[in-house]
């Protein structure tokens, strides 16, 4: 078999910011209702229509009364008030009993709290005094009309989506999730649920970087497997380009002679850089074909060839596709979550490549679970791994290094 050798390989900083410099955040909007805006990103800025709340009401459970009424009241010395209906004004001398979230009845104008108070025939004994607007909330304290509440691109979290119901909305326009397709390449992998042939393997790669453009804001549009042959390959991308925004391809990255894709990319494109200074995930692939006029997509469109080994795959789609497609989102950068540990045995690292090594948490000792490229354990037995730059070539045994959950 003939080998087409990496020319060079780049740093892993220097393809990360090729693959942020190339992705164009998507610009198409639509309407959705709010129960399903959870996660998604605003695409207009959103002024209130009304003052929330749209009325005086109550802030604690208690009594409506007039402050001035409670003037000099105490535990000893209580002031008494008439309790009167809840469906009239409050007068002085007299109080009405509320709920928290109650519109305040006319003449009110604080609440003093069912804790303070005692009933008798009489009435209500008042034993702490008042100044006015105690335990209320004023109409439009919380929301003015005509201010704006939210800006567009900000990502719609749980209480973002609470002010937009407040405000009485039912729909919201965001900006439409990208969509990435998944194109499986090699004759040495099986769909899931066919009889394996001599020398096969089942298409792992296609789900779990599915389930990573999932997880990040993306619908993923895993295509069928396309057979190691230039037309097949070539075909699946002028599909893939023209229907969705961002394309990766998994597997047909190496260097054997089987492996095609950069020649595709270089015929369609251009490619951006091919080997990275990383491992695993060495011979990993980026480039824009062009797109033919007239599409409505925009003219270039970024194109990944991730390794086929599994855990190759996964790491390179972690550190590649994972920031490419929230960026399209236009969600933010994602917050890794890191946990100091210490290293459970002396690792040795290759000088001059990034090493993504996985490892498994307990009682604060990480144990490295990498075995090889090919196996998907290596990431699934993880609880995160460590980055270990490229100018370091040795962790020794008990030293404390950052691991990053998964």
């Amino acid at each position: 078999m003939s080998m087409r050798p990496f020319k060079s390989l780049i740093p892993l900083k220097a393809a990360l910011d090729i693959v942020r410099d190339t992705i164009v955040p998507i610009e198409r909007t639509e309407e959705i209702a709010i129960d399903s805006a959870v996660g998604r990103v605003l695409a207009e800025d959103i002024t209130a229509s009304m003052d929330v709340p749209p009325f005086d009401r109550a802030a604690m459970d208690g009594y409506a009364v007039i402050a001035e009424d409670t003037y000099g009241a105490g535990q000893f010395s209580p002031k008494k008030l008439k309790l009167v209906d809840a469906t009239g004004a409050v007068n002085v001398g007299e109080c009405i009993q509320i709920a928290t979230g109650c519109k305040m009845p006319q003449g009110a104008d604080a609440v003093v709290m069912v804790e303070n108070t005692e009933e008798d025939k009489e009435g209500i004994k008042i034993f702490k005094p008042l100044h006015p607007g105690a335990n209320t909330s004023g109409q439009g304290e919380d929301i003015s009309t005509g201010s704006t509440v939210l800006s567009a691109g900000e990502v719609l979290n749980p209480s973002r989506v609470g002010v937009l119901s407040a405000l009485g909305m039912q729909k919201v326009h965001v900006y439409e999730k990208p969509e990435v397709a998944i194109i499986p390449t090699g004759d040495e992998i099986a769909n899931l649920g066919d009889d394996l042939k001599e020398g096969q393997v089942y298409d792992i790669n296609s789900y779990t970087l599915s389930a990573i453009v999932n997880e990040n804001g993306g619908i993923p549009i895993r295509f069928e497997i396309i057979p190691d042959k230039y037309e097949d390959i070539k075909s699946a991308m002028e599909r893939a380009v023209r229907q969705h925004d961002l394309v990766a391809f998994s597997g047909g990255s190496s260097v054997g002679e089987r492996d095609i894709l950069c020649d595709i990319i270089r015929d369609m494109g251009k490619v951006l850089f091919h080997g990275v200074q990383i491992k695993p995930g060495k011979p990993t692939l980026f480039g824009v074909v062009v797109v033919p006029q007239g599409l409505r997509q925009i003219e270039n469109k970024a194109v990944f060839g991730i390794p086929g080994y599994p855990a190759a795959c996964m790491s390179s789609g972690y550190r590649f596709l994972l920031p490419a497609v929230r960026s399209l989102a236009r969600l933010p950068k994602k917050i890794d979550i890191v946990v100091r540990a210490k290293m459970a045995k002396r690792i040795v690292s290759s000088l001059g490549r990034s090493q993504f090594l996985t490892v498994r948490l307990e009682g604060g000792i990480a144990h490295p679970v990498f075995k090889e490229s090919g196996t998907i354990t290596s990431m699934a037995d993880a609880d995160g791994y460590v980055d270990i730059p490229a100018d370091v070539d040795l962790v020794e045994k008990g030293e404390e290094v950052d691991v990053i959950l998964l």
